[in-house]
């Protein structure tokens, strides 16, 4: 038995490969935990890794997880969605859960089990599909995005489960399961008048307390204090952790510190998953495989086709339009890692046995690579069902997932303020970022989306989706944070249009070589629009000023260098 420090050693050297295998292969990465956990499970030749503490750590995966979906999903915009994805997302998960699990308990499955195979079944893969449909440019079709929309609320439909599923492993007969159930939904709603009144007083003023630090290191210590503790608040009034997390996200999804929480726990959050994916692969036992195959295909089948008839047939029903429809259910059949955490939560609260287990877990492994088929064959399939029509460009019932702003500002001093007074009266919507917790309280009572963050966090910008915006203007008086900030973004989005804010010329330089579409500095700026009005004055034709004025910036301001270069 290796000791500790040389199984993390190969716990991390195996991670590393099969991940960038999968990236290079764009595989999603949950998958690659998944073949690492069973690559080190006790169940195949070679290296095994048998660490408890690393199974308890791997438990805060979990956490995170539903702490960053509660972000996403505050009150306010719960209710937003209340109409058609709010329906539509309940009633999906609820009749799949309903369905498979009288099938299963019709085959001869104990009704607890079923149930849980049935919460289990009725998950999809956000990562899954997130990642195709990108691949395919589909993302922002009609199908592509009340397809995602579903499967996200599906990770806050889950959330019930979380407290449904360990009472069933404890209660036994009729009338204890129903007063033990009772008991713990009067739990939760006690954690949620909770955390709501204590989360709606004592949040805000938290972090506008941490936020004057102007430290990431006490930001990210606030962030994971508040995570944790809710998940232990829960944790002891006999509940799941992760449900305490989930409603502390909700309450920070309300305040304008959600981006800049986010990416703080970001690297957390998909480490500790991972984590997560790899305690769920080391369950697998690949040997049992020749022995459970045909009810593993059999598990997947029904997966696969109940999720898309029921989808297909309660979308259509809502007025979409018959290729949308399947196209949608086609995208929602497949399976979800969401589905491992509640076979997990099954597992351990003695619910489903072991030999079930496997079938389970191989019977959504399955799904995940069949639905992946599906998903990349979707519209050729869906067209058999509907018949090869014309699909509607945007149907007036399908969900319009917009990107939150079209224009993104980072810093909200004088020079961003004034840029977003104008943005706002020419009817462009924008978002602006800053660390000073002082300019974000003010620019709300201006009236502007101003939010908590560091524009130049790369887990800040890959969480607000800076990719999908029209511009992005910075206006940082800080050199160091609008070179980071235009570095990543000339990296990984060099279609955004980036517009940045220089002290002298040395620094436009700089941040043009980086990516930035335009650096104006500042000093010579002024001292332009000083000029210019000096000639307006002097009663020279408009036309000529802005030409004299465009051909020193064409010519990188060296006309007005150069009397300072003679000198």
């Amino acid at each position: 038995m290796m000791d500790q420090l040389a199984q993390i050693l190969v716990l991390l050297a195996v991670a590393l490969t099969v991940v960038i295998a999968f990236q290079r292969l764009h595989v999603p990465t949950s998958l690659g935990y998944l073949l690492v956990g069973v690559i080190l499970g006790p169940h195949t030749i070679g290296p095994t890794i048998h660490m408890p503490e690393l199974s308890a750590l791997a438990e805060f995966g979990v956490v995170f997880l539903l702490f960053t979906i509660g972000l996403n999903f505050s009150i306010p915009q719960l209710h937003a969605l209340r109409h058609q994805v709010l329906w539509l997302g309940t009633a999906q998960v609820v009749l799949t859960t309903a369905v498979v699990a009288l099938i299963l308990w019709l085959v001869g499955l104990p009704g607890a089990a079923a149930f849980v195979l049935g919460a289990a079944f009725a998950q999809s893969s956000t990562t899954i599909i997130g990642s195709q449909l990108a691949e395919q440019g589909e993302e922002n079709s009609p199908h592509g995005r009340l397809g995602l929309a579903m499967s996200v609320f599906q990770d806050v439909t889950a959330v019930p489960f979380l407290v449904v599923i360990p009472v069933l492993g404890v209660a036994l007969a009729p009338d204890l399961l129903a007063g033990a159930l009772g008991a713990a939904i009067a739990k939760a709603v006690l954690a949620f008048v909770i955390v709501f009144f204590v989360g709606r007083r004592l949040l805000r003023p938290l972090f506008h307390l941490v936020a004057k630090r102007r430290s990431p290191e006490v930001f990210t210590l606030a962030v994971l204090l508040v995570a944790l503790l809710a998940a232990w608040s829960t944790s002891s009034l006999g509940l799941s952790l992760a449900f305490g997390a989930f409603l502390a996200g909700m309450m920070l999804g309300e305040t304008e510190f959600r981006h800049q929480v986010e990416s703080s726990i970001r690297p957390f959050r998909d480490v500790l998953l991972g984590l997560f994916f790899i305690g769920i692969g080391m369950l697998f036992d690949p040997s049992a495989l020749p022995r459970i195959w045909h009810w593993a295909l059999a598990g997947a089948l029904l997966i696969l086709v109940s999720k898309v008839l029921i989808v297909g047939l309660m979308v259509r029903r809502s007025g979409i339009e018959p290729l949308v429809a399947w196209r949608t259910a086609l995208l929602v059949a497949v399976g979800g890692e969401f589905g491992f955490a509640l076979l997990a939560l099954g597992l351990g609260a003695g619910v489903i046995d072991e030999a079930l287990g496997q079938i389970a877990l191989a019977a959504i492994l399955f799904s995940l690579i069949g639905g992946a088929a599906l998903i990349r064959f979707n519209r050729a399939i869906a067209a058999r069902f509907a018949g090869p029509r014309v699909e509607a460009a945007d149907p007036p019932s399908a969900l319009a997932e917009s990107p939150e702003a079209q224009v993104v500002i980072g810093g909200y001093g004088r020079v961003g303020h004034t840029i977003a007074v104008l943005l706002r009266n020419s009817g462009v919507s924008f978002v602006a970022f800053d660390t000073d917790p002082k300019r974000v309280l003010q620019g709300r009572a201006d009236g502007h989306q101003v939010l908590y963050g560091d524009i130049a966090d790369s887990e800040l910008l890959t969480a607000i989706q800076v990719e999908r915006a029209a511009l992005v203007i910075i206006t940082t008086d800080r050199p160091a944070t609008a070179l980071r900030a235009v570095s990543f973004l000339g990296r990984h989005c060099p279609q955004v249009p980036v517009i940045a804010r220089a002290r002298d010329l040395e620094a436009s330089s700089r941040l043009s070589e980086a990516g930035a579409t335009h650096a104006y500095p500042e000093a010579i700026e002024a001292s332009l629009r000083l000029g210019a009005m000096a000639l307006e004055m002097l009663r020279i034709p408009s036309e000529d000023i802005e030409l004299t004025i465009q051909g020193v910036r064409d010519w990188q301001y060296r006309a007005v260098l150069e009397p300072e270069r003679d000198g």
